[in-house]
Order: C-alpha cells, then sequence, then structure tokens
C-alpha cells in the first residue's frame, strides 16, 4: 500500500492533547483507523520511549506466550504499538502501573477500538487515558503543499496520510487497504467465513452513507438475518471504519425518529467502495450530497476528538419530514447547520433552519455549503466548507 515518494510531515493537532494527557495518567491508549498516523504521532511526542510492535511475529509470539516476562523486560517508557494484537498483556500491565506512580510509562496504540475498550474497562480503568485519532482533519490537509485541487478532489482521496503526505495514488492505495482490512481486520474481530459476503455488506453499507440505519433492508439485500447485520455493523464500528450519528433525543412536541444515521470515517473510502474511479465522476454523481454531508460531519467530529472531547453531534428528524443535518449541543443550547453540496446559495437552502427556529426558538444556525465565499446574514451564517474547521 506504500509508496517510494517522499512523506511530508504534518504536525498533528492531537499533540498537545496527547501529550498534556501524558502528564496526568500512568498509560495512553491512542486509538483510530489502521493507517490513521497513530505510530507517527506517539513516536514523535514519546521520542525517549522504547517503541515496539507486537505487529511482528516474534514479538507478539513473546508477549502472548510470557506476558509477565515480557512486561518485566519492558516496564520504562515503552510504546506498545498495535495492543489489540495481544490484549492479554493489560492485565499484567494493571499491576505495573498500580506500582509504580510514573505517569506518561506506557504509550499504547490500536486500530480496534472494542476490543481496547473491553481490555481497558477491566484491567487500566482508571489507570489509562483513552485518545482517538482520525486521519487528517482539514487544517491538517491544508499544510500539505498540493494536497488537492479542488473540494471534488479532496473529497475523492480522503484524508489518509498515506495518500496525501505521501502522495499514493488512491485508486491503488484503497483497494489493498480495503482487501487488508477484509482479510485481517475482520478476522481478528469475528472469524467470518464468508468474506466477500462481508464485503458485499460493507459495500451496501456506503450506498447508506448519510442515511438512517434500516436493518431490514440490509438484511434482506445482503441475505443475513438482523442479527447478524447488527453484528457486522458492530465490527465495522470497532474497527473505525463506519460510525452511527445518534438522533438528538430533545422532541419539541414532535414525534422524531430514533435511528441513528450511518458515516464513514473517511469520503476517500467511501468513494472507493462506491466504485467511484476519479474525482470528474463527483461532478453528476447522484451520491455527491452524501459524500459531502459525510465529510462536513466527519470534520466535526475531529474537531471534537482532537482536542480529546467526546462527541457531541446529533442530527434531528420529525414525523413529517423536517430534518436537521447537524447539531451540536453545547449543554447550554443547541447550534443548528445544515450542510449543502451545491456551489451557489438559494432559498432552499433556509427552508429546515427556518423551521427549526420557529421549532425551538434557538437563533443560532448556519448552513455549510460546498461554495466557497462566506456570509453573515441576520440571525443565520453562511459557511462554506473550507471553514468547517471553525465549528
Amino acid at each position: 500500500m506504500e509508496s517510494n515518494s517522499t512523506f511530508v510531515k504534518i504536525e498533528r493537532l492531537g499533540a498537545d492533547k496527547l501529550l498534556q494527557l501524558a502528564t496526568s495518567f500512568k498509560a495512553i491508549a491512542v486509538t483510530g483507523p489502521r493507517q490513521s498516523g497513530k505510530t507517527t504521532l506517539v513516536k514523535d511526542c514519546f521520542p525517549d520511549h522504547t517503541y515496539v510492535s507486537l505487529e511482528n511475529p516474534d514479538t507478539r509470539s513473546f508477549a502472548i506466550d510470557d506476558p509477565r516476562g515480557f512486561i518485566s523486560q519492558y516496564q520504562t517508557k515503552i510504546i506498545l504499538d498495535e495492543i489489540q494484537r495481544a490484549p492479554q498483556l493489560l492485565s499484567y500491565l494493571q499491576q505495573v502501573l498500580d506500582e509504580s506512580e510514573v505517569r506518561g510509562n506506557f504509550i499504547l496504540t490500536g486500530s480496534n477500538n472494542l476490543l481496547l475498550m473491553e481490555s481497558i474497562s477491566q484491567s487500566l480503568a482508571g489507570r489509562a487515558a483513552y485518545f482517538q485519532l482520525l486521519p487528517f482533519a482539514l487544517t491538517e490537509v491544508e499544510r500539505i503543499p498540493n494536497a488537492f485541487e479542488n473540494l471534488n478532489d479532496l473529497l475523492w482521496k480522503g484524508s489518509y496520510p498515506s495518500v496525501l503526505a505521501k502522495k499514493n495514488n488512491p485508486s491503488d492505495w484503497y483497494p489493498a487497504y480495503i482487501r487488508t482490512y477484509v482479510e485481517r481486520d475482520v478476522r481478528q474481530i469475528k472469524n467470518i467465513e464468508n468474506l466477500q459476503l462481508f464485503e458485499r455488506f460493507l459495500r451496501l453499507c456506503a450506498g447508506r452513507s448519510a442515511q438512517r440505519m434500516n436493518y431490514n433492508n440490509l438484511s434482506v439485500e445482503t441475505g443475513i438475518d438482523n442479527k447478524t447485520v447488527k453484528s457486522w455493523l458492530g465490527i465495522l464500528e470497532a474497527s473505525y471504519v463506519i460510525f452511527q450519528l445518534p438522533p438528538y433525543y430533545k422532541n419539541f412536541n414532535k414525534r422524531i425518529t430514533k435511528m441513528p444515521k450511518l458515516y464513514f470515517y473517511d469520503t476517500g473510502l467511501l468513494c472507493q467502495l462506491l466504485r467511484i474511479t476519479n474525482a470528474e465522476m463527483l461532478n453528476q454523481h447522484p451520491y455527491r450530497g452524501a459524500i459531502f454531508e459525510n465529510f462536513i460531519i466527519c470534520e466535526a467530529l475531529k474537531n471534537r476528538l482532537n482536542k480529546g472531547q467526546v462527541s457531541n453531534l446529533y442530527y434531528w428528524l420529525d414525523n413529517t419530514g423536517n430534518e436537521i443535518d447537524l447539531i451540536i449541543d453545547n449543554m447550554i443550547g443547541e447550534k443548528a447547520y445544515e450542510i449543502k453540496s451545491g456551489q451557489t446559495v438559494n432559498d432552499g437552502f433556509f427552508k429546515n433552519l427556518i423551521f427549526w427556529k420557529k421549532l425551538t426558538g434557538q437563533e443560532d444556525s448556519a448552513i455549510i455549503y460546498g461554495g466557497d465565499e462566506v456570509q453573515h446574514r441576520t440571525g443565520m451564517d453562511i459557511i462554506s466548507w473550507r471553514e468547517v474547521k471553525e465549528i
């Protein structure tokens, strides 16, 4: 999946938060999608730590066969990369952490959210901080010379460091990424025998990006039962391929939907799964609006995670079809965003936000669209996609 092209070094937005966490916790668990830059980040932030990769078969065998001996050999200033490959180590690490008061001694990375979180809850509760690193945010992408030509090019390329910073061809890199993910990571989480069926399921999910979950529909199209659908969605979430945006819980005297919406962590991966082979295809593609919405929602999520904050993002939909694409709940109030992929603002952009303001009395709202101009209208801002890093 890698090329021989020169790597462009980018300072990650999450670095300061990661260093701050290391002053308060004995261990830090950095998780995120495979190839999102976790190893590079922790090596840069902790240059004095010994780096040990559990992807190495000999190292992994030592860790699994003799976890106590492994921990005793590496018990000061260590980076344990891909900890999900030997999760039993965490039980032995617990005692070491309890007997030491040193902060930031152990840095753990993992590409699997669910396995690592289970291990943390069982073995490292109160001892470890948890930090999620996604592929590049737009602010980071803009630090890379000639990273993209226009919005469609950015949507198609996605945000993975190997594509943008290492200049790998997306048409080559993503298929290899998908193949590696299905053949290795999926089997590590759950031994699925029919991997071709799982990959078909993955592509069907891509066709539902920015849509409400419909388990029955996925079950019928894939030929699996609802229980398996939910299990496989759990696998995709655990391995940082998809996430679900929950509906906003305040009903404002309206019947509201309770189903989450499905999004992918990266639009480049999404485009490949939809068999979009070049950026120009997005000019007229029927999924462009959904891909653009996916991009904006994911950028808003990155803005939170890079600060070490949990998601406060929702969407809202009532039973008559009135919908708000993104609601950010700041506890003291909500800010509503309508997401439109068009490059020219028109009256239709305002319909849902006008309804929302009348319903809730909330004045704080904005439109995020695919154009470049920023407008500050009375009671409502028009935000370019380039400014999404500010929300």
